[in-house]
């Protein structure tokens, strides 16, 4: 693992700064005030930058909890157990430099973050597949992979289309966009001419974790995605999570962070309007106005689609942004999460975390109950389990609970045992809320920093420079939003990392 890492050093696989931060005084050295509009990982990192730098910060979320996708509440179960619930599992993957200092704040050892051994894809058709114990940092991953893959031999190397598979080692964060962000993932796939069984459990595992179809998703974004997890970082895939819910590890420890530092979260409060006039930035909400001198917008692609159609000066004063609106405004299809809780366990060898390929519905497994202590707890009472099932992209108009159990069904055809647990709770949602990346929409995406003086967006939709995905997406332009706010008021600036910016085969620019 040493020697990989070095290697990759070597030929530039290594963390890089895409903002150095600093140039300005610690504190911003005048009054200044901020709305944070979301409270889910790009608002409240945001916040977090901006309450430290002195800015009178306020963080405005519509729902009960924080934490958007990343949310957790209370629930209660029949049985009169009080425990929390969340929106589904995430993956802490260590090259996200960005959440990961911003978490910081709140744990500097990270201590609550635990490693998930191992990342094994099941298939009905396919003995599994194993994507952890990867050497960490390229090339030595990838040719560990293809070298231990079943699904990928000799002769299948052969045959691939070796001259369509180069732009996957050639990422670059303006020519990648330029030749193929109007073909499609599933198009690019297929010219790969990869035997389906490797393309099942190598590439449409992957693909899917981004919430989209491929046929419906930019083959530049599937490259940019494959640079950023396997093939321009220094860390490889693996990934930690935490080992209590997210709000007790997360959220509320963040939130006492941006009020120990003079901020206010308020959840359960939503923005219904915002607009700009001589005096400043005004956000309007159930309650009355909130004035600020700038203004962060961090919801999600629906959210800020209907919050500009319901603010009719910012056509005036950030046309660009609302013309993107239609086609930003656009998620992509629906994704389930189903929780169950159970009488009795599956088989003790079964991993916390499972991808799942080629089956209709379901496309990832959590055993909870080896995971977090509250679901440990609750297991161990009563010696049951907790399990989480995925759908990244379903099919539309499926009530939730129709969605957990076509999920449940296709799991037991992979763990038997699956048919013999009593379920006692299901809590089951399903939802739209995720970015769409379709092909051709990269050059109308939004970027932070907009037309409107003092409006910033930030989100893991939102169109960065450099690498990036998902979480870390999001926590990256929520910064990138507050370090645009500290530098025209005078303050120092977070820094800002990802990995490296060009795959190992780009030829333009330095790497």
């Amino acid at each position: 693992m040493a020697l990989s890492k070095l290697f990759g050093r070597l030929i530039g696989v290594r963390p890089h700064e895409v903002d150095p931060g600093g140039v300005g005084a610690p504190r911003v050295p005048r009054p200044v005030s901020a709305v944070v509009v979301g409270g889910g990982i790009a608002g409240m990192s945001a916040a977090v930058v901006l309450a430290e730098r002195g800015v009178e910060v306020t963080v405005l979320e519509a729902s009960p909890a924080l934490g958007g996708r990343l949310g957790a509440w209370p629930e209660t179960l029949a049985d009169g157990t009080r425990l929390t619930n969340e929106h589904g599992f995430h993956a802490f993957f260590r090259q996200y430099y960005n959440w990961r200092n911003i978490l910081r704040r709140i744990d500097p050892a990270l201590g609550f973050l635990r490693a998930v051994p191992g990342y094994p894809v099941l298939s009905a058709q396919w003995p599994t597949e194993e994507f952890g114990r990867l050497p960490p940092a390229p090339p030595a991953n990838l040719l560990t992979l293809l070298a231990r893959s079943p699904s990928l031999r000799l002769r299948d190397l052969r045959g691939m289309d070796r001259d369509a598979a180069l732009p996957l080692l050639a990422y670059d964060p303006v020519g990648t966009y330029a030749d193929f962000d109007h073909a499609t993932a599933d198009g690019l796939l297929t010219s790969l001419r990869l035997p389906d069984r490797a393309r099942a459990m190598l590439f449409e595992v992957f693909s899917h974790s981004f919430f989209n179809h491929e046929a419906e998703m930019s083959a530049a974004e599937m490259i940019a995605q494959f640079h950023f997890y396997l093939l321009g970082n220094p860390e490889g895939l693996a990934f930690d999570c935490p080992d209590e819910d997210y709000a007790t590890a997360i959220w509320a420890p963040l939130a006492r962070h941006v009020e120990r530092h003079g901020g206010q979260v308020r959840t359960g409060v939503p923005a219904t309007a915002v607009h700009h006039d001589s005096t400043g930035w005004q956000v309007q909400t159930p309650d009355g106005v909130h004035q600020a001198g700038h203004v962060v917008l961090a919801v999600d692609p629906p959210a800020l689609a209907a919050l500009v159609a319901d603010s009719p000066s910012l056509a005036r004063e950030a046309p660009a942004l609302a013309a993107a609106m239609p086609a930003y405004g656009r998620p992509g299809p629906p994704y389930a999460v189903a929780r169950y809780w159970c009488d009795g366990d599956v088989d003790p060898g079964r991993a916390i975390f499972s991808g799942v390929s080629r089956q209709s519905t379901l496309d990832s497994v959590t055993l909870y109950h080896r995971l977090e202590r509250e679901s440990r707890r609750w297991a161990e009472r009563g010696g049951g389990s907790v399990i989480e099932l995925h759908a990244y992209a379903c099919a539309a108009g499926v009530p939730a609970v129709e969605l957990a159990e076509r999920m449940r069904t296709e799991l037991a055809t992979l763990w038997p045992e699956v048919d013999r647990l009593r379920v006692r709770e299901l809590r089951a949602r399903v939802e739209a809320k995720a970015p769409a990346f379709a092909p051709g929409g990269h050059a109308g995406r939004p970027r932070v920093r907009t037309e409107a003086g003092g409006l910033y967006l930030a989100g893991d939709g939102i169109r960065t420079d450099f690498p990036g995905a998902l979480m870390e997406r999001a926590a990256a332009t929520g910064i990138v939003a507050a370090n645009h706010i500290l530098r025209a008021e005078g303050g120092a600036a977070e820094p800002v990392h990802s990995v490296r910016p060009r795959g190992l085969l780009a030829r333009r620019g330095p790497a």
